[in-house]
């Protein structure tokens, strides 16, 4: 194998392996080829390749390729139209809201959140706390200066409660739903969650344009574009399938 016959090789390998290929898994490569021909070498000698078994599967996995190559083919190629990809955005903007919020944590006794050196609070307790905080950044206090001071979510906390943008779906529900239904600049009442209560403050609350979104739709929409190539490929193939071998076709 030539150093061009190893690269063209190397290229026809997934993304995933390529990178490896190229650096320090190369010679570990090399090795499983050189094993690799020295079996096929003496397979042929032994005229292996020459059985009805042996071509059978050469048959088959060469159908298998040809068929994988141009289905990866028809992904890449496949492109909605703008007028089904605005559709689609018409149909599903809610995915595409998103809030920028801060919170504060005050966790309770069976929270999954770390007690850390704070008091294990009882629910009543936790909830009269986040009461008090409320009170106090309703009364001018700086919201992220209460949560540097107060959260018990340390990761947040330490910058002030920021939770950056988040859409639909990615909090636990009654956060979310909270937070979703929340007026710009308003502070929340305690929100109860498995991790205790929180307030909420939301900053910016939007829907990501079309154009922001459309690489991810288009991408969404892509298999199923080529699937649908691959039925009208199969619809224009004269099949028959004996059913009284293989059984009835399945309903969809």
């Amino acid at each position: 194998m030539t150093v061009a016959q190893f690269e063209t090789f190397i290229a026809s390998l997934p993304p995933q392996y390529r990178a490896a290929a190229q650096g320090p898994g190369k010679r570990q490569l090399v090795d499983s080829l050189v094993a690799m021909k020295t079996l096929a070498q003496e397979a042929r000698k032994r005229k292996i390749d020459q059985t009805p078994t042996f071509k059978a599967q050469l048959a088959l996995n060469t159908e298998s390729l040809l068929a994988g190559t141009l289905m990866g083919e028809l992904q890449s190629s496949a492109k909605p139209q703008e007028a089904d990809s605005r559709k689609y955005y018409d149909d599903h903007k809610a995915e595409y809201e998103r809030v920028k919020a801060r919170h504060i944590l005050i966790r309770f006794k069976g929270s999954p959140v770390p007690a850390g050196a704070n008091k294990d609070l009882t629910e009543e307790e936790a909830l009269e706390k986040i009461k008090a905080l409320r009170a106090r950044i309703i009364a001018g206090e700086d919201f992220a200066a209460v949560a540097k001071a107060e959260s018990d979510d340390k990761g947040s906390g330490a910058n002030g409660g920021d939770l950056d943008f988040f859409n639909r779906g990615h909090m636990t529900p009654p956060f979310d739903q909270a937070a979703f239904a929340l007026p710009v600049g308003q502070i929340s009442e305690p929100v109860k969650t498995q991790f205790g209560y929180h307030l909420i403050d939301v900053q910016k609350h939007e829907t990501r344009s079309f154009e922001d979104v459309r690489p991810e739709i288009e991408k969404k929409l892509g298999p199923e574009l080529a699937q649908k190539a691959v039925e009208k490929l199969k619809s224009q193939t004269p099949i028959q399938i004996d059913e009284t071998f293989f059984g009835p076709a399945e309903k969809q």
